[in-house]
């Protein structure tokens, strides 16, 4: 009996190592909480710019002036809003991957964690060049839904290189950017549920899934 169980820690410890070697595992669920929340206060800001310094207008309808030219003021808030909070969302997972890894007693950067990254990066570049294309033409009111998309496929890319449940999460983004994409003029209302309240919702089940 001793013998079975002895055998069983073996082949439990050598899974782990085999899935520490082949996934980065140093995900954080509270960084995905983190990321929602500073999604919906950048999608508030969004808004709030939108309705009282634009007009009311859709989002869309702000991308050129009365005069067929580019609102350039529109469109440096949008990318000063979207970097910061990328730029917050991608501090606080930093901060948090290294806390639990140093914890656990793993290595923050090794060929899981990059072959994550480059796998995610992909999907990411692709759809930041296919939406510089959409503002190009002026399809404007395709971009947000187009972010949701290429951010679901980078994260089923993605998912094979960390925890199984990215997957799921990159399935409701490819989801919602497709609705998205359906009902033009509502893209921040979807950006705000895809990159904000399922984020949260998403980050605390992993949370008490694999940190509780």
């Amino acid at each position: 009996m001793e013998k079975q169980v002895e055998q069983l820690e073996t082949l439990t410890e050598i899974r782990s190592m085999m899935e520490r070697s082949t996934r980065f595992i140093s995900l954080n669920g509270l960084s995905g909480v983190f990321a929602g929340l500073f999604a919906l206060i950048g999608a508030l800001a969004a808004f709030i710019y939108l309705q009282y310094g634009s007009g009311g207008h859709l989002y869309y309808e702000n991308a050129v002036l009365q005069d067929g030219s580019i609102n350039v003021s529109f469109y440096l808030f949008l990318f000063l809003d979207a970097f910061l909070v990328l730029f917050a969302s991608m501090a606080v997972a930093i901060s948090l991957s290294v806390r639990k890894a140093k914890k656990k007693g793993l290595k923050i950067w090794d060929h899981s964690a990059k072959r994550l990254l480059i796998n995610m990066f992909i999907p990411l570049l692709a759809g930041g060049l296919f939406c510089l294309i959409l503002i190009y033409h002026g399809l404007v009111g395709l971009v947000a839904p187009a972010t949701l998309i290429f951010y679901g496929l980078a994260l089923v890319n993605a998912s094979k290189y960390t925890l199984n449940d990215i997957r799921y999460l990159g399935f409701i983004q490819i989801s919602l950017g497709i609705i998205a994409s359906i009902w033009l003029g509502y893209g921040l209302f979807f950006w705000a549920i895809g990159f904000g309240i399922v984020h949260i919702i998403y980050g605390t089940m992993m949370y008490f899934k694999y940190e509780k």
